[in-house]
């Protein structure tokens, strides 16, 4: 299945909002026509990471209008090492 299939489907099935991790669809697809609204986490897309963004995600998905396009980057914070006492 190719995503504009993907976008029909959501559609017919009544979803308004698609939030995603795929990147490409931006270029893939037109959405002037569109009555789904789009949401691309861009960057880590590790859970721990996403977890730590869920506010920012969820503001970014209840903004989202029919046929746009919005993408929300979820930076990789590394973990401060654990320092060795014993030495």
């Amino acid at each position: 299945m190719n995503n504009g299939e993907l976008l029909k489907m959501a559609e017919e099935a009544g979803f308004e909002k698609l939030l995603t991790t795929e990147h490409g669809m931006r270029y893939q697809q037109n959405l002037a026509d569109r009555k789904i609204a789009i949401v691309v986490l861009t960057g880590t897309t590790k859970w721990s990471q996403v977890g730590l963004h869920s506010e920012r995600i969820a503001e970014a998905v209840d903004a989202a209008v029919p046929g746009s396009f919005v993408e929300v980057s979820i930076p990789f914070e590394k973990k401060p090492h654990a320092r060795n006492y014993n030495q």
